[in-house]
């Protein structure tokens, strides 16, 4: 199946969650470093960035940039 294929991760919501609960996270969030990794690449670089990604090139997200393109 393609999540096993790919190993893709899916990020979902709760509603049940109170204003004092976000405040405390926020407040936490601001304290932890969060580093990310994207590694950016120009439509008509798609080819390498599959290529990259077959071969475990880069680490975090590659994004393919349209707006870059003529």
């Amino acid at each position: 199946s393609y999540d096993l294929l790919w190993g893709e991760r899916v990020v979902r919501s709760v509603a049940n969650l109170t204003r004092s609960d976000a405040e405390e996270f926020f407040a936490l969030a601001a304290r932890v470093p969060i580093h990310t990794n994207v590694s950016r690449y120009d439509l008509d670089a798609t080819p390498q960035a599959l290529e990259d990604l077959r071969h475990g090139r880069f680490d975090g997200a590659a994004v393919i940039d349209v707006a870059a393109a003529p």
